[in-house]
Formats: C-alpha cells, structure tokens, sequence
C-alpha cells in the first residue's frame, strides 16, 4: 500500500527554516570582510561591504577606507540593508503564518511577493558593488569576490526559491491543511504475487 499526497503539517516549518537559513548567510555577508581578497601571497588587499583595505608586501598593519564615502559604496550597502531587514520581516511574517492554526494563505503568498522585493533588493546591491568597485577603486595584484560575496548570492538564491513556494504554497490549501483524504493505491493480486 502506497500513500500519496502532503503529510506537511510539521514539513510546513522547513520554509520558516529556510527563511532563517537566509537571514544567517545575510549575516555574515553584512558581517563579512571577504567580499574582495587577494587572490594569491601576498596578500594586499580585502574588502568588505562597508570598507577597502590594502597594506604593502611587508606591512602587517591595513589601511582601510570606508565605502561610505562614495555615493555607490552607500547605495550598494543600503540595498542590501533594506533587502535584509524586510528579510527579517518576512521571516517573523512566516512564523506568525505558519504558527496560527488556520494557515491564512493569502498571507502566506503576501510573504513570497515580499520575497520578491528582498530579491530585488539584495540583487541590485550585489550586481552595484562588484562593477563600481572594480572601476573607482585601484587593484592591487590578483583580486577575487571571496566568501561573504558568496554568502550574499547564497543568500539571495535561497530567497527566490522560498518566494516561488510561499507563492505557490496556496495552491496546495487542501493537502497542507488535511482536508483531503489521502489516495491509496492497491497492487492487483496477480500483478504482486507475493503478497498473498
């Protein structure tokens, strides 16, 4: 015998999950100096979203330059801020939706349009700094977009794919809910000898 059909009443925290999964990698993009490093020794320079620092082949201290003294370096940064902070909403919204015994599912696709607008947010951030950096700040040696660069586009793609489910999680009202009797299915005797 074979069950088909949502048996989601506790699967229904896994989009709350991956909601806080995205704000702990925005976190550390915020957090990050590993936006732009050195590629290779010696290591001359790192970046982060909020500064630029470089030091010569044979000093150990960084000179650092804040980013907010450009107009794109504060554009850059607030985008992605704000891109975070309705992030945060959001994932407070999906906790209070999902927390509540009738899953409101209007609210719930409210919550992917949201997702949408922290996309957009995150993404105009993250495509301003790479391309303005690399044409006002000068490049000392081998350069690449490191780690926290990487956590903000991780984080930025695992809010796309939430936004599409909590669109489309009202589609599936009846089976989340458990309002619809699951669908057995039964092998014929002579297809499945065994189980006589």
């Amino acid at each position: 015998m074979v069950v088909c059909g949502l048996a989601c009443w506790r699967c229904r925290w896994l989009l709350p999950l991956l909601l806080g999964l995205a704000i702990i990698m925005g976190i550390i993009a915020l957090a990050g100096r590993g936006w732009l490093e050195s590629e290779s020794e010696p290591y001359v320079q790192q970046a982060s979203l909020w500064e630029s620092c470089t030091r010569g082949e044979a000093d150990l201290n960084w000179n650092c330059e804040s980013l907010m003294d450009y107009g794109w370096g504060r554009a850059a940064a607030a985008t992605y801020l704000v891109g975070f902070v309705i992030l945060v909403i959001c994932f407070a919204l999906a906790v209070i939706a999902f927390s509540i015994e009738i899953l409101r599912f209007n609210f719930v696709r409210g919550i992917g349009g949201l997702l949408f607008v922290v996309a957009a947010f995150q993404i105009i951030g993250l495509v301003i700094y790479p391309v303005k950096f690399t044409e006002e700040i000068p490049l000392t040696g081998d350069n690449m977009f490191s780690w926290a660069y990487g956590f903000g586009w991780a984080s930025t793609v695992v809010v796309i794919g939430c936004a599409f489910f909590f669109c489309c999680l009202p589609n599936w009202e009846d089976e989340v809910l458990g309002n619809i009797k699951p669908t057995y299915y039964y092998s014929s005797p002579e297809r499945a000898p065994y189980l006589n």
